[in-house]
């Protein structure tokens, strides 16, 4: 069973495949054939593409530079964007232009919109998030970044730590706590940070995969000015709780395409390896090959609710914790065919430690046990798989709240 698309949307989509087999060289398969220079020098033309072509941002007004689609045309770009294997932005952009945003659309002030969203398009500034402390991470009601206004600016002091891609950033939108002594939820603020002040320090952590993914952000005594904050001081929760929806929900819809790809050179390795016909490895596909469909049409219903204007709330959990889950078991599949060579492993590394490797990767060891490792990681951003059942449980199904010590 597919969606059914109306005659319209379907002619927007034989548009968007257009400008796709125009854009790509004709023997294109993928940005996972790709990597090294060729791979950043790709991704950086490809943004300046999409920003030209009026899909960098495809769902922000024409005003504030987006496309203007509406909510079916952009799920119609994104379909085809994962069936083609290439990005929809850069390094960056899922913190800039999906999370931030889209938050700034619904939150900001008049102000700045005008003064940020122009500069994520144009790659003016490169946003990174700063939500995990040490002692707040899946209870992030519990940060200790202090935030102290001193006349017309705020001073900042304590760390964020798991920051996504934040040695490539150069500002980082983040929680801090304004009211010590208001309640934990009622005290926090949503600030906007430059990091290129004396005051930030980033420091890179290296994971068990070799990269550094992920950062240690530090505040002493650095400065934002007063109007920098989105939503209103103290108003900060419900800022973070909307980007989250972002994060968690938007890809719904698109991430059974990304999951079928990896479903596919799954089989392949499967045979290549010669054990496709062992029981407990046919056992292991079947199972996968399910939850990649119960996933498709898990989609289907976010998709149809999306096109109804429902934005993403605590629901998105559902997805979130489903994918998350899965993902590790795929992953630990796909290394118990690759056997003892997974204990050394070589080729093309995933260039993300996020989700799936790209389209187009090949079947390299390297591919499969960093992705599998990655995939540990997916059960714990943006909220862990713990935290995602107490979402579902309390907030979607309605059920007693956990006891709190």
């Amino acid at each position: 069973m597919d969606p059914t698309y109306s005659r319209d949307a379907e002619a927007y989509r034989e548009k968007v495949q257009a400008f796709l087999a125009e854009k790509l060289p004709s023997n294109w398969g993928g940005i996972g054939q790709l990597e090294g220079s060729d791979l950043v020098d790709f991704v950086n033309e490809w943004r300046v593409t999409l920003f030209n072509g009026g899909y960098l941002a495809p769902g922000w007004p024409v005003a504030y530079g987006g496309g203007g689609l509406s909510a079916l045309e952009q799920v119609i770009v994104a379909e085809e964007f994962a069936k083609a294997g290439v990005p929809t932005g850069g390094s960056n952009d899922v913190f800039s232009i999906q999370m931030l945003g889209n938050t700034l659309l619904q939150w900001g002030t008049e102000e700045q919109k005008a003064h940020y969203l122009p500069r994520i398009l144009s790659g003016d500034d490169i946003w990174c998030q700063g939500y995990s402390e040490p002692n707040a991470g899946s209870d992030l009601s519990n940060l200790g970044l202090k935030a102290t206004l001193d006349g017309d600016q705020w001073v900042l002091n304590g760390q964020k730590i798991w920051t996504s891609a934040g040695h490539l950033a150069d500002h980082i939108f983040t929680l801090a706590r304004t009211d010590p002594d208001a309640p934990r939820h009622k005290g926090i603020s949503f600030l906007l940070v430059d990091m290129r002040q004396p005051g930030v320090e980033v420091r890179p952590i290296k994971m068990i995969s070799g990269e550094s993914e992920f950062n240690e952000v530090f505040y002493t005594d650095a400065t934002t000015p007063k109007d920098h904050v989105v939503g209103g001081v103290n108003n900060g929760w419900a800022v973070a709780m909307t980007l989250l929806g972002y994060e968690r929900g938007e890809a719904a819809a698109t991430l059974p395409i990304r999951f079928q790809a990896e479903m596919d050179r799954l089989l392949i390795l499967a045979k290549q390896r010669g054990v496709a016909d062992d029981p407990r490895i046919r056992q292991g596909l079947a199972d996968c090959y399910a939850k990649v469909q119960i996933m498709r049409y898990s989609g289907m219903r976010v998709l149809t609710k999306f096109l109804g204007g429902h934005h993403p709330g605590p629901d998105a959990a559902i997805s979130k914790l489903y994918w998350s889950e899965f993902h590790k078991e795929m992953t630990e599949l796909a290394v118990d065919i690759i056997g003892a060579e997974a204990m050394v492993p070589t080729g093309r590394k995933p260039s993300s430690a996020f989700q799936t490797d790209d389209a187009g990767a090949p079947n390299s060891t390297w591919s499969w046990v960093g992705t599998f490792l990655n995939a540990r990681a997916g059960t714990i951003y943006a909220g862990s798989s713990q935290v995602q059942r107490n979402i579902i449980g309390e907030m979607v199904l309605g059920l007693p709240k956990e006891p709190r010590a």
